[in-house]
């Protein structure tokens, strides 16, 4: 297991923080020359070769050939070493985990989409997330004595800082990061799983350039990622993104937070859940009695296929949603002027079912002159969002001690 990043020899915090400039510059750049680098990071060429001839003999950094110009020297191109560091994210939902490997280039080398666990919070539950998560692990083989750390995504009030997890597996005062460090014998963090997505979706997914992004997720309940000026916006104890708890409605729905008028109570997976499920009870027609025996057993899984397959009903109901997220989304917009909306989680898998009603609220109560530079796009990764996003927060924290 690799225990620290740079060698002993770094006694210098200078020199350290220049590595470590480097090391970032090639993670959000790409390959680059020892020029470019030079200029990028406002340094000496002679210091930038030094540095990099150091973090070359460590292994973290590779030569990938020569650029080729008109006349003269043919500079060298240098990038991460994609198989020096690895990293694993694991990505939390109700009834599904997902778990990835990732090199130190960003790349996903393994991956398992779907595995089957319930989360409840209780030591069952966690134990068998452990369970998981090493047998993960294991069957890296050789690569996992190069894991260099582990996080996890969990839903609502994550403090990523102090490693506590307020919603899940808060069984005593200490940090559920330690907890986990100690049973799997690697660093653990821990992240919302809505802001792992959104950091996901800006390093991978639909963000192609823009800087300031809010990304939607709507799952079994409702959050959202902030990311400004190119960085996620944790807020003060990290809890930043509880959008699906904003009081919206003068219902007596009791949402899970124990408060009645939540958003979530009306435009999540939850609450189309629960619409379906009254409009079955009040005999309406859908092809959701076809395939499932029980109406009890229908899950939002079943409800995004049988959207998918053009049911009427679903997609009302989708239509009802999706129309009255939009009208807070526009609030969204008003406030913060983004120049990207992304779209994602499991509801978003109904593509223009959910994104058109939203795109239609939004263009109603948002300021004509605020909306006009905010695209609204669905989410490119999918579901895969969730497990992308938690090994590239892994790779985030290559610092952080």
């Amino acid at each position: 297991m690799v225990k620290n990043f740079f060698s002993s020899k770094d006694k210098s915090p200078k020199n350290i923080q220049i590595k470590k400039d480097i090391i970032n510059h090639f993670i959000t750049t790409g390959n680059d020359t020892i020029a470019e680098l030079s200029k990028e990071l406002d340094l000496s060429v002679p210091t930038v070769t030094k540095f990099i001839g150091e973090l070359t003999e460590d292994g973290y950094i590779s030569e990938f050939g020569k650029v080729q110009t008109a006349g003269g020297r043919h500079p060298s191109v240098y990038g991460l070493n994609p198989s020096s560091i690895y990293f694993v994210g694991v990505d939390m939902t109700r009834h599904h985990l997902s778990m990835a490997l990732m090199d130190f280039k960003g790349n996903i080398v393994d991956q398992q989409i779907g595995v089957h666990y319930i989360c409840e919070n209780t030591t069952e539950s966690f134990d068998a997330l452990c369970h998981h998560i090493q047998k993960f692990i294991d069957r890296t083989g050789k690569l996992k004595d190069k894991i260099y750390n582990i996080n996890l995504n969990i839903s609502g009030r994550v403090n990523p800082e102090s490693g506590h997890s307020y919603s899940s597996f808060y069984f005593s005062e200490q940090p559920i990061t330690e907890i986990l460090s100690k049973r799997l014998q690697y660093k653990v963090g821990i992240d919302n799983d809505t802001r792992a997505m959104a950091y996901g979706e800006y390093m991978k997914g639909a963000i192609e350039g823009e800087k300031n992004v809010i990304f939607v997720n709507i799952s079994w309940g409702l959050g959202i990622g902030i990311i400004i000026d190119g960085k996620l916006y944790y807020g003060k104890s990290g809890f930043s993104g509880e959008f699906g708890h904003f009081p919206a409605f003068d219902n007596e729905i009791i949402c899970h937070c124990g408060k009645k008028g939540c958003l979530e109570t009306e435009a999540s997976g939850l609450a189309i859940h629960r619409m379906v499920l009254e409009r079955i009870a009040r005999g309406e027609s859908t092809i959701l009695t076809e395939h499932v025996k029980n109406v009890q057993d229908i899950t939002l899984t079943d409800i995004i296929r049988a959207t998918n397959m053009e049911d009427t009903m679903c997609i009302e109901i989708l239509e009802e949603v999706g129309y009255k997220l939009g009208k807070y989304i526009a609030g969204l917009i008003n406030i913060f002027n983004p120049e990207l909306l992304v779209i994602g989680g499991q509801v978003a898998e109904t593509d223009g079912f959910i994104l058109l009603p939203i795109r239609s609220a939004v263009r109603k109560y948002s300021l004509s002159l605020v909306n006009k530079d905010s695209h609204i796009v669905l989410s490119k990764l999918k579901n895969r969002a969730g497990i992308i996003g938690a090994c590239m927060v892994a790779r985030s924290r290559l610092f952080n001690d």
